[in-house]
């Protein structure tokens, strides 16, 4: 039985691209969450004025790959201290967040997240925001597999590849072939 996950960490081609990585996860889309406007666009959604975040929403096999180990990938991606950026993307729709899906996946990220402000991996302090998933928009086709799509964009090539390359070496048993 599939389960889904949601999340948001900068640009969703590069959290896309890398969560796509992990054997057990069966699809990966992207698209806007955690906001106000309904059916946003991605103009829209990047104006920072409809309260969403680019997010992925990742469809997993639970026997495979545990939402928890999920979460280990989502935070080596992307700095969770980072309050509403990530790299050279400025604003709220790039923040950090964890929309969850039922108590459950609450209660392991809330825990996940104590985990690392205790383990003081960090300087400052993580400002990953947690909240309950209301609806997840689809971004507009040309975003869906993006890195695929586009490897050599400057972009991607700048910020997606080394996102790719740290989950291949730090969860390589975990690598999709």
């Amino acid at each position: 039985m599939t389960e889904n996950a949601t999340f948001g960490g900068g640009c969703f081609w590069c959290i896309e691209a890398a969560v796509e990585e992990i054997e057990g996860v069966e699809s990966v889309t992207s698209g806007y969450a955690g906001g106000h406007t309904e059916n946003p666009s991605y103009r829209e959604v990047c104006t920072g004025e409809t309260g969403h975040a680019e997010v992925v929403q990742v469809a997993y096999d639970p026997d495979a790959v545990s939402y928890e180990k999920l979460l280990e990938v989502f935070f080596t991606v992307h700095d969770p201290t980072q309050l509403n950026r990530q790299g050279p993307d400025v604003g709220s729709q790039y923040r950090s967040i964890v929309l969850y899906h039922d108590d459950e996946q609450r209660a392991l990220a809330e825990s996940y997240i104590e985990a690392l402000d205790e383990e003081g991996g960090y300087e400052d302090d993580v400002v990953t925001e947690l909240e309950p998933l209301a609806t997840f928009y689809r971004a507009e086709e040309k975003h869906q597999d993006y890195f695929a799509k586009n490897p050599n964009d400057a972009y991607c090539t700048m910020h997606a590849q080394p996102k790719i390359d740290k989950v291949r070496e730090k969860f390589a048993e975990m690598h999709q072939a």
